[in-house]
């Protein structure tokens, strides 16, 4: 897949980014790069593969849920969010 200005310009907006325009062209080739990396991952032979295959024979270890509410914790991220409100994280819309 070719990149070019036009689609970076798409990128940009749908992933709410600016992209300096001295790094423009860079950026377009390393994006050429991971494309052609993952069309490589699409010529693999998997037939006959398991698609559940797992290296873990017993899946996840799982450990108890068990809430933690340490008054401190939550001072410490709130105090390191870039925007509150009333205890409640502030993010920019994303709906138009």
């Amino acid at each position: 897949m070719k990149f070019d200005d036009a689609m970076l310009q798409r990128l940009e907006k749908l992933s709410m980014l600016k992209i300096e325009d001295e790094k423009r062209e860079e950026m377009i080739n390393e994006l050429e790069k991971i494309v052609g990396f993952v069309e490589v991952l699409g010529e693999l032979d998997t037939e006959g593969l398991d698609p559940s295959f797992r290296t873990l024979e017993c899946g996840t270890p799982m450990r108890e849920d068990i809430p933690n509410e340490n008054a401190e914790i939550k001072k410490i991220i709130i105090e390191n969010a870039p925007k509150v409100k009333d205890d409640y994280f502030v993010v920019p819309n994303i709906i138009e």
